[in-house]
C-alpha cells in the first residue's frame, strides 16, 4: 500500500487527530470517501480497526471519518444534501426514525436494489429495517440496534422467592406485586416512558399512529381500543413502585434512582448497568438483565428499537466507494466486531449468537427479535417535539378516563402529522 503522508483517519479531534488524506505520489488514482458519524456511536479502537482492514481491502480508497454531534445535526444534514456535494459526506449516519425526513425529497440515494440484492435485507432487524424505507423505497441501511430490557436486583429476586425472571406480563405483575414490599420498589416506571408505552401497545396490536394507503393521511391511533390495552397494563405495572406520574426516565434520572437500593427492576437499555455500578458499587454483582415480558411466554415483548442507520446523499461524488463503505460496515464482520465493541445489537437477527454470553446484550437480542419505531413519516419529529403522548399518560396515571384523554391525544397527533401543517 502506497505511504501517506497523513493518519490513516481523519476525525473530529474528540476521537482521533490528524486531516487530511494524501498520498505521497499525489495519488490521483485514489478517491476519498467522506463518511459522517455520530459521536460515541463507536469507539476509536473500532474506528482505526475498521479504517486500517478497509483500505487495505480497498486500496484506491482512503477514508475520511468526521465525527458529528447529535445536537443540531438534522439542520446539517439537511443542509449537507441541498448542496453541491463537492465537500459534503458520502455516507452519513442517522437516526433509524430519522431517514423519512432526509429521504423526503429525494436527496437520498435509492439503495433497495443492493439491500436485496447483496445485504441480506430479509434478516435485518424490522425495528431498523422498517424506518429505513419512505415510499416502498430503502434508503437507510441497518448499522446497529439497542433496545429496552428489564434490568433486576438478583438478591431482592431471590429473597422474594423468584427464582426465575418472568416471561409473560402476568408472571410480571406478579413478581413485581412480590418486590412491592418493605420499603422496595416492585418496579421503578416513570410516568412518562413513552418508549415503553409503544412496546404494550404494539404487543396488543395496536400503533401510535396509521396511515390511510400509500403516501395516505395520517391518524392518531391512541384511542384504539387495543392501544387502550397496552396504556391499561402500563397503569397496572407502574402502581407497582413509586415512579412520578408527571416526568419521563430521565426527570430525574433512572439510573441514580436504581442505584440508592431500594428498586427491584427499571425497564432500559443494558448500558445503563454501569452507570448505576460507578454510583453504587455496592451493586455489582447483583444486577441481571431478561427481556422485556411479551403476553405469551414464546416470544419477549416489543420494544421500540433505537440504533442508526447508513445512507448515501443523492449528491455524492463518490457512489461507488459509498456503497463500498456500507456493504463493509453493514456487513457480518465488521456489524459483529462493532457490536462486540459496543455492546449492541447486530443488525441482522441471524448474527445474535455472534454476541452471545453477555447475559445484557442477550437479553437485548431477544427482544430486539421482537423491535419496532416510530410511524414513518417525516413529520413524527413534531410530534415528538410537543409529546401528547406524556400529556396523556399522566392524566391516565392520575385518574382520567383513559377512552377520552385518548381520543384528545389521538387528535394532536393527527393535527401534528398533517401535511399541510408546517
Amino acid at each position: 500500500m502506497r505511504r501517506r503522508l497523513l493518519a490513516l483517519v481523519c476525525v473530529s479531534a474528540s476521537v482521533l487527530s490528524g486531516c487530511g488524506l494524501i498520498s505521497q505520489d499525489g495519488g490521483s488514482e485514489r478517491r476519498t470517501v467522506t463518511v459522517w458519524l455520530m459521536k460515541d456511536s463507536a469507539s476509536q479502537d473500532f474506528l482505526k480497526r475498521f479504517t486500517e482492514g478497509f483500505e487495505a481491502d480497498h486500496p484506491d480508497l482512503d477514508l475520511d471519518i468526521r465525527i458529528q454531534e447529535w445536537t443540531g445535526i438534522g439542520d446539517k444534514v439537511q443542509a449537507a444534501l441541498k448542496a453541491d456535494g463537492t465537500d459534503g459526506p458520502d455516507v452519513v449516519e442517522v437516526g433509524n426514525t430519522q431517514v423519512p425526513q432526509y429521504a423526503e425529497g429525494g436527496r437520498l440515494q435509492d439503495l433497495t436494489l443492493e439491500s436485496m440484492r447483496d445485504w441480506g435485507i430479509r434478516d435485518w432487524l424490522p425495528g431498523l429495517a422498517e424506518p429505513g424505507q419512505w415510499m416502498s423505497q430503502q434508503f437507510g441501511i441497518p448499522w446497529y440496534a439497542a433496545n429496552r430490557v428489564v434490568i433486576y436486583r438478583k438478591d431482592l429476586f431471590e429473597q422474594a422467592g423468584i427464582n426465575e425472571p418472568p416471561r409473560t406480563r402476568e408472571e410480571w405483575l406478579t413478581a413485581s406485586e412480590k418486590l412491592d414490599k418493605n420499603g422496595d420498589q416492585g418496579i421503578y416506571l416513570a410516568g412518562q416512558d413513552w418508549y415503553t408505552l409503544s412496546g404494550f401497545i404494539w404487543d396488543e396490536g395496536g400503533e401510535l399512529a396509521t396511515q390511510d394507503g400509500e403516501g395516505g393521511v395520517w391518524t392518531g391511533a391512541l384511542d384504539s381500543a387495543a392501544a387502550l390495552r397496552g396504556m391499561d397494563f402500563y397503569r397496572e405495572l407502574q402502581a407497582l413502585g413509586d415512579g412520578p406520574v408527571d416526568a419521563d426516565e430521565e426527570h430525574p434520572p433512572q439510573s441514580g434512582v436504581f442505584a440508592k437500593g431500594q428498586v427491584a427492576q427499571i425497564v432500559a437499555v443494558p448500558g445503563l448497568a454501569q452507570s448505576i455500578v460507578r454510583e453504587n458499587p455496592d451493586l455489582k454483582g447483583k444486577i441481571g438483565f431478561f427481556p422485556v415480558p411479551g403476553r405469551s411466554a414464546d416470544k419477549p415483548g416489543a420494544v421500540f428499537t433505537g440504533g442508526s442507520d447508513l445512507v448515501v446523499p443523492k449528491n455524492t461524488d463518490q457512489e461507488e466507494g459509498a456503497l463500498a463503505v456500507i456493504e463493509a460496515l453493514a456487513g457480518e464482520k465488521w456489524n459483529t466486531d462493532l457490536a462486540r465493541t459496543m455492546n449492541y445489537v447486530p443488525n441482522k437477527k441471524s448474527l445474535a449468537e455472534e454476541v452471545s454470553g453477555e447475559e445484557g446484550i442477550e437479553a437485548m437480542a431477544a427482544g430486539a427479535a421482537q423491535g419496532r419505531a416510530t410511524p414513518g413519516t417525516p413529520r413524527w419529529g413534531a410530534v415528538e417535539a410537543d409529546n401528547p403522548i406524556k400529556a396523556y399518560m399522566t392524566k391516565v396515571l392520575t385518574g382520567a378516563d383513559a377512552k377520552s384523554e385518548a381520543r384528545k391525544a389521538s387528535d394532536r397527533v393527527t393535527a401534528l402529522l398533517d401535511a399541510n401543517a408546517r
